[in-house]
């Protein structure tokens, strides 16, 4: 089920925003809205009230700054460059939607960017480190008021060129989120869960850890419990799988945000609302599906992962 939303509730996400083209074994999508950010933010969105930091450039529609009010985040933290164009990505993706490969990437506006956090949005009590550089995660806490719950999350890209500066991030965030080959990328270990228990001894003040699975789930660690281990929705219509990750970690930061506090308990919590939403994701380009999702669908779909999950 939803969490009762609450005015009080604030998420602030800052990532990238794209245009994507995106080729599946079935379909084509050209000039789609995207990027890590806009992910995250739409369905965060659907939680609570969320803020975006991001850049654009002067090619970036004002239709789809609508997009983004329309899902109750606030996108004044989006700067337009006016000089040059907006970060944009092609990719291809293979047969089983499991591998893509990268045709084309221009950074634009992005090589450029230095996310600045807006004065009174300083004192945001859950902040999502959606995937940019790391020294730039860095620059958005060293600009806080307060000491957030920060959500961080992660790339191959990084912790290949940029390992020392992710390093030394991830004992100033609670909720560290990667994949799994990037977990083995990081310990060495093919294993999912020992390399999860392997980044829990690296980082001994890393509360909580997130190991993703793709299409078999996420792997919960915690300092307070077991590990926790969650399937995915057993979805039948895959169109386009861009953005399910990002869209599980804002569902999970604005879930959490909607909350008395935060705990293994409504973390887990979260994690469940975070996969519906990710299942959602992958039925449409862009964030389309989600943007319309309505409470009935969402309801249905959680109680159905509720019971196929349930012994």
């Amino acid at each position: 089920m939803i969490p009762e939303k609450k005015d009080s509730a604030r998420a602030l996400v800052v990532g990238s925003v794209a245009y994507d083209d995106i080729e599946t074994p079935f379909a084509e999508g050209r000039r789609l809205l995207g990027g890590s950010a806009i992910y995250a933010a739409v369905a965060s969105g659907y939680f609570a009230r969320t803020r975006v930091v991001g850049v654009v450039g002067n090619d970036f529609s004002d239709d789809d700054f609508a997009r983004l009010d329309r899902c109750n985040v606030n996108s004044a933290g989006i700067i337009r460059d006016e000089s040059g164009k907006t970060f944009s990505w092609k990719g291809r993706y293979h047969a089983d939607f499991n591998g893509r490969d990268t045709l084309e990437t221009n950074l634009n506006v992005f090589e450029k960017f230095e996310p600045f956090v807006p004065e009174d949005w300083r004192d945001t009590a859950f902040v999502l480190l959606a995937n940019i550089q790391p020294s730039l995660q860095a620059a958005v806490l060293d600009q806080m008021n307060v000491r957030p719950f920060v959500v961080l999350d992660t790339m191959n890209l990084w912790i290949d060129i940029a390992r020392p500066q992710l390093d030394a991030l991830i004992p100033r965030t609670d909720l560290f989120i990667l994949n799994d080959s990037e977990a083995a990328q990081m310990t060495g270990e093919l294993n999912a869960v020992r390399a999860g228990e392997n980044l829990m001894k690296k980082f001994p003040a890393l509360p909580y850890l997130i190991v993703k699975k793709g299409e078999h789930g996420a792997v919960f660690f915690s300092r307070e419990s077991d590990i926790f281990v969650l399937p995915a929705f057993p979805c039948t219509e895959v169109c386009d799988p861009t953005g399910a990750g990002d869209s599980f970690a804002g569902a999970l930061l604005g879930c959490l945000a909607c909350g008395e506090n935060v705990s293994s308990e409504t973390i887990r919590s979260a994690m469940c609302r975070a996969t519906v939403m990710a299942s959602f994701t992958i039925e449409d380009f862009s964030s389309t599906r989600i943007e319309k999702l309505s409470p009935a669908e969402f309801d249905s779909r959680f109680e159905r992962l509720a019971a196929v999950t349930r012994v």
